[in-house]
């Protein structure tokens, strides 16, 4: 094996071995573009795991708050959240069921 791979080299030698690394860095790219860019490819390995990765749109929050009264507002309404869900999971414990999963 080694001999045939400095055979190769060896026909590689100089201008030829420039060529041969230019058509190589470009092709290579250019072929992985190709085909990890085809729509039909990110249609069917992406886009199925989109919702895996990212949260529904009904889960999302599209107005920020802008000023310290409403910021202070949203994490009172996320700590009540967050207390209300860690309340509900100690009663589901003191009952020995598990509590259920609500979709808030």
């Amino acid at each position: 094996m080694s001999g045939a791979m400095s055979a190769i080299l060896n026909r590689l030698r100089g201008s030829n071995l420039e060529v041969f690394k230019f058509s190589f860095y470009l092709t290579f790219p250019l072929t992985l573009m190709m085909y990890f860019g085809d729509p039909e490819w990110y249609q069917k390995h992406v886009t199925p795991y989109k919702d895996h990765i990212f949260p529904p749109e009904e889960r999302t929050v599209r107005s920020l708050p802008h000023d310290q009264a409403s910021l202070r507002e949203e994490l009172a309404k996320i700590r009540a959240k967050k207390l209300e869900r860690a309340a509900e999971r100690l009663e589901a414990e003191k009952a020995g069921t598990t509590p259920s999963s609500s979709s808030s």
